[in-house]
């Protein structure tokens, strides 16, 4: 299986990005996280990326807040998929990160997530997999019919309580 990638432009991104880690781990889709700037580290990030299907990744997901260069540098440097997750923070609380990340020139995509949605990149690095993976494609399958059983336990809770109004 190839392996995800999870780049963070600064290490306070790591609080919320750990849970990317922790959602891969799940689906067992071996990951590395390194910390990675596009503007403090450049060369470094451009070789990563350019390096990285030659190392075994199938799936670039970059984090960053702010300006949120991170993810648009990677897909500059490589064709694999590249996710970004704008990190909410700054004088606008990640609009600019959001904007930044959305805003790719025709030719280079980045797909990207909500603010702070670490989980949500992880498990469309999954999806990206599962493509050619069709054991991976059986453990998201199993993951949404839980997904699903949990918000029927819900309504029944709730039911039981309204009717005890």
């Amino acid at each position: 299986m190839k392996k995800v990638a999870i780049i963070m432009g600064s290490d306070s991104d790591w609080p919320v990005v750990k849970a990317a880690c922790a959602q891969l781990k799940e689906f067992d889709i071996p990951y590395e996280a390194h910390i990675l700037s596009a503007h403090r580290t450049p060369a470094q990030a451009a070789e990563f990326a350019r390096d990285a299907r030659r190392n075994g990744f199938g799936v670039l997901i970059c984090a960053a807040g702010m300006a949120a260069h991170l993810a648009g540098a990677f897909a500059g440097n490589s064709t694999l998929p590249v996710i970004g997750i704008p990190m909410k923070g700054g004088a606008m609380d990640g609009l600019d990160a959001l904007l930044a990340t959305v805003q790719m020139p025709s030719g280079i995509p980045v797909a990207t997530v909500a603010l702070n949605g670490a989980k949500n990149a992880a498990v469309l690095a999954a999806q990206i997999l599962a493509v050619s993976d069709d054991a991976l494609a059986a453990k998201l399958d199993a993951a949404r019919t839980k997904m699903a059983a949990q918000i029927v336990e819900k309504e029944s809770k709730l039911q039981v309580e309204l009717a005890a109004l």
